[in-house]
């Protein structure tokens, strides 16, 4: 079973930065990034494949986030760069990961983390 554990939520002013990371045990294949605002819908952020490091972004964040990965012989890391944060950007941000695919929906991925909150002030 694979554990994802996530950090770095929190509160900050439109226009600020917030780093999300989320480590996975002894893993291979895909992780991304989701998020939900209150009555919304999950909305796909960013993926990332670990061997090929190809990497997706939503629309929404395209040149504002930067999802990465840091690898060690035990843990697979991967990081969510935010900057020039909006109000939009609020909600809680779900870590998944997958050992074959990660589609944007996150429909059918197999693990997920608890969630951060990251909430954005205007």
């Amino acid at each position: 079973q694979v554990q994802l554990m996530e950090s770095g939520g929190g509160s900050v002013q439109a226009g600020g930065s917030l780093r999300l990371s989320c480590a996975a045990s002894e893993f291979t294949g895909c992780m991304a990034w989701f998020r939900q605002a209150p009555g919304a819908e999950r909305e796909g952020v960013a993926r990332l494949y670990l061997d090929t490091r190809m990497i997706t972004y939503a629309d929404s964040v395209k040149g504002r986030f930067t999802i990465s990965q840091a690898n060690s012989e035990t843990e697979n890391t991967i990081f969510l760069e935010m900057n020039s944060l909006k109000v939009e950007d609020t909600g809680m941000y779900y870590c998944a990961a997958d050992r074959r695919y990660c589609p944007m929906s996150g429909s059918g991925m197999d693990y997920w983390g608890k969630g951060t909150q990251v909430t954005i002030l205007s």
